[in-house]
């Protein structure tokens, strides 16, 4: 496929306004950056801006970032573009709170490493959301790649998207009306994948007060100090009398 062809004309391949998908659980992405995958001509990037993100978006066509950044404009809202390839491109870790990808139709290696990518790209507590066609909207023909290879499953994306609390993770179809290319009834997997919280430390507070204990380590604490006994009390440890620490988690 040839992008910026498709992008060349005056007007929106797929519209101006974001996927139906994108736009009814954008509400689960926290506060933070959002990156947008194979964003083409930045509906979905220029809606989540307006929402109040700082948004990237990426796509391999030029054409097509530049009528992005118009359109962005054009709604008073500012976004970042880059044109990359998502096959090279290096997902920055722990730097999102959302990531987003609509019809980002890959080879299955690269969608496979790109998927991997985005997971350790997501911050503790944020959110994916995709939409691609299924192998059975080859038959209905109503848009989309013609070739099943490129199409995904919910059990393809359990699969590639390990790590990820799958909130919402179904095939259904629905009607996809977006511009001149989406043209009908459509049959679509919808993904809403959350990167667990951080859990917090579980560390005694003594021990994370004076001492990093690793899981299964003993350690010394510093020459003056207090450990728990188990029995409600407390011993103290004359200076200069270390002690290995056998409570160790």
């Amino acid at each position: 496929m040839n992008w910026d062809e498709r992008y060349s004309a005056a007007t929106y391949a797929y519209g101006t306004e974001p996927n139906e998908f994108v736009a009814a659980m954008a509400s689960h992405i926290p506060a933070g950056p959002v990156l947008c995958l194979a964003e083409g001509e930045g509906r979905n990037a220029v809606f989540l801006a307006s929402r109040g993100h700082a948004v990237t978006a990426l796509d391999s066509s030029s054409v097509g970032l530049e009528k992005a950044r118009r359109l962005a404009a054009s709604r008073g809202v500012e976004i970042r573009t880059e044109t990359a390839d998502l096959a090279t491109y290096p997902i920055e870790p722990a730097a999102w709170a959302g990531v987003v990808a609509t019809f980002a139709h890959l080879p299955p290696p690269v969608r496979r490493q790109v998927h991997a990518a985005v997971v350790r790209g997501l911050r503790p507590g944020g959110v994916f959301i995709l939409e691609a066609y299924t192998p059975a909207q080859i038959a209905l023909g109503t848009g989309g790649p013609k070739e099943a290879e490129l199409c995904m499953t919910v059990a393809q994306l359990r699969d590639e998207l390990n790590g990820l609390d799958l909130i919402v993770a179904r095939e259904i179809e629905r009607d996809v009306i977006e511009g001149k290319y989406h043209t009908g009834r459509g049959a679509v997997v919808q993904i809403l994948g959350r990167r667990p919280p951080r859990k917090p430390c579980a560390c005694p507070p003594i021990l994370a007060k004076h001492v990093g204990i690793r899981t299964g380590a003993a350690a010394f604490l510093p020459p003056k100090y207090v450990r728990s006994t188990g029995l409600g009390r407390l011993e103290s440890r004359p200076s200069g009398q270390p002690r290995p620490w056998r409570d160790a988690i």
